[in-house]
């Protein structure tokens, strides 16, 4: 449905917001964009929707070229933008019913699929409240719901899960998988890592405006460095312990200054531990603990320090770790 081809975008002075994406998002399916603020996806939804013509590479839209047929294309892509959507004096049920209408349901056709949306979403206590008195939860909900309202062929939905609570972003993710069961594909960008190995079929990984990994979550965890994870919290700030000599690790650890996230293989574990419970008998950690890798770490791997630039992720855990 949605194919990209050795996607190029530059801008002046030589900077590469894309340089050669190329990407695919069939029918039914919902395919993850992860990657640091400024590796080039928001840059990507843009040459999709026709609303920055690439510098090189073709785009395909269910066969149709954005760049030399915008308008066809623009009826056949809905798209959920990162910034809040404009409601002020407007209602969460005005938004969506007018969304319907200006992508041509009917009119009845518009006010039934507005109710199914407010109810999905859970929004109905808001859904006759003006934009100015909602919260930023709520506008995102009701962003999408206007993307979803009648989405055609691909939807694309930018960090759609931001500032949602954690109840209704579970129904705002079955919302998500129901528009690939009614057909289109959705590409979605998050920084939300562990979101996305739970709710999308595929991941593509950027990083500096490439593609740096494609696959489902289990073939990109089993990219990881080593087995375990020993995750250790300092006391206070810079104080972290030095890895003792005796611990073998996987691969480089990632730390920042109260932090520190060892790779190691199952076979170390009994050392890991011993030594974590050492550091805490004698004070100079707070907590640690010893988890199986996941794609988060897979993700850290392949972006390194490029994650460092800050991420919703990043703001609900603490601190990034840095190589």
């Amino acid at each position: 449905m949605l194919t990209i081809e050795e996607l190029v975008k530059c801008y002046r002075g030589g900077t590469r917001a894309n340089d050669g994406v190329s990407l695919r998002v069939g029918a039914g399916e919902v395919v993850g964009l992860l990657g640091h603020n400024g590796a080039g996806k928001t840059t990507l939804i843009n040459q999709v929707a026709g609303l920055a013509v690439p510098t090189s590479g073709t785009i395909r839209v269910d066969g149709c070229d954005p760049v030399a047929e915008p308008a066809r294309v623009r009826r056949m892509v809905s798209v959920m933008p990162q910034a809040h959507a404009p409601l002020t004096g407007v209602t969460p049920r005005q938004a969506i019913r007018t969304m319907a209408r200006i992508r041509g349901l009917g009119k009845q056709a518009a006010a039934a699929r507005t109710a199914e949306l407010i109810e999905a979403l859970d929004l109905g206590a808001w859904a006759d409240t003006t934009g100015e008195r909602l919260s930023g939860g709520v506008r995102r909900l009701t962003a999408f719901g206007m993307a979803a309202a009648e989405p055609g062929r691909v939807a694309m939905l930018d960090e759609p899960t931001n500032d949602v609570d954690p109840v209704r972003r579970r129904l705002l993710w079955e919302q998500i998988r129901e528009l690939a069961n009614r057909g289109s594909a959705v590409l979605l960008v998050t920084h939300n890592v562990i979101e996305a190995e739970r709710s999308v079929d595929r991941i593509v990984v950027m990083g500096s405006g490439k593609v740096l990994a494609e696959g489902t979550a289990a073939q990109l965890r089993s990219r990881a460095v080593g087995e375990l994870r020993l995750e250790l919290t300092a006391a206070t700030a810079g104080s972290l312990p030095e890895l003792p000599g005796h611990l073998p690790t996987a691969g480089p650890p990632l730390h920042s200054s109260r932090r520190l996230a060892v790779p190691i293989d199952a076979d170390a574990a009994s050392a890991a531990l011993a030594w974590a419970q050492q550091l805490r008998a004698a004070g100079e950690i707070d907590e640690f603990a010893l988890v199986p890798v996941g794609l988060e770490d897979v993700y850290l791997q392949l972006v390194g320090s490029e994650a460092a630039s800050g991420t919703d992720e990043e703001e609900e855990r603490g601190e990034p770790l840095a190589a």
